[in-house]
């Protein structure tokens, strides 16, 4: 029998998960997105990602002591954004590679990433963005792809140090202070602008004027990602600085 050889030499082995198919039209994935499990045990998490009849998996999978595993080829289509969209891209799952990180999440407590875990996340990304030419702007977590559904990999993943390492864009986040601010509720051109600004990024939100559910879900999302300092789904001025910032310094149009 052919030893399976994994597509990144980040992974120690493939451990082959039956869920996948296709990528639409033959595309090649264009996206990185980054998950955390949210599931108490790493192997419950696997097991799960392996299943078929749970219908989930991802391409990588990361253990807590930086132990990496390939669970889906990376040209086959992974089944691990669900109902998402970004840059008006809605098959993220056709356009992406994705990668689960060992974490119980926010209904665990949301307990720090270990270091020897984001090491291995580090050198994976470092991998794949390199070989597969993943833009800076297009690593991103599920938190932002799926903003009302989805909360991972949290604010506690060290997006910085990706971004210092190379994988992923990031702006200084703007300090937070006291001043003018946008919540729930509100409506008019400032939320207009709000909107148009975040949609420019990247977020799939309507241009509505109104500060509605989505809105806020996506404002929290960003927050999670890019100020994680406080994460409370208000646009304060160090969010929309910082949005600001980031749509500024962008290597590309949206999804090129």
């Amino acid at each position: 029998m052919t030893k399976l050889v994994p597509d990144s030499p980040a992974a120690a082995k493939v451990f082959p998960s039956p869920n996948h198919g296709e990528r639409a039209g033959g595309q090649p994935p264009r996206l990185l997105i980054l998950h955390y499990t949210g599931m108490a045990q790493a192997a419950e998490a696997l097991q799960r990602l392996c299943n078929a009849a749970s219908k989930v998996s991802s391409h990588y999978f990361v253990f807590e002591n930086g132990h990496v595993l390939q669970l889906v080829p990376e040209a086959r289509r992974a089944w691990h954004a669900g109902l998402a969209q970004w840059a008006g891209e809605t098959d993220i799952n056709s356009a992406s590679i994705g990668i689960e990180i060992a974490n119980p999440g926010h209904a665990g407590g949301l307990p720090p990433f270990p270091e020897a875990q984001i090491a291995a996340v580090v050198r994976l990304c470092q991998d794949i963005v390199q070989r597969r030419g993943i833009r800076a702007d297009l690593v991103l977590g599920h938190s932002d792809v799926a903003p009302e559904r989805k909360d991972d990999p949290g604010e506690l993943f060290p997006w910085r140090r990706l971004a210092e390492a190379g994988v992923g864009h990031w702006a200084a986040p703007a300090p937070i202070r006291s001043g003018r601010f946008f919540s729930p509720g509100e409506s008019g051109a400032p939320i207009e602008a709000l909107q148009a600004m975040l949609a420019l990024y990247g977020y799939g939100i309507d241009i509505t004027g109104v500060y509605d559910r989505r809105t806020e879900a996506v404002v929290t999302a960003f927050q999670r990602h890019f100020r994680p300092e406080r994460v409370d789904g208000i646009a304060d001025a160090s969010t929309i600085s910082t949005l600001h910032d980031l749509i500024g310094s962008r290597p590309g149009p949206l999804l090129a």
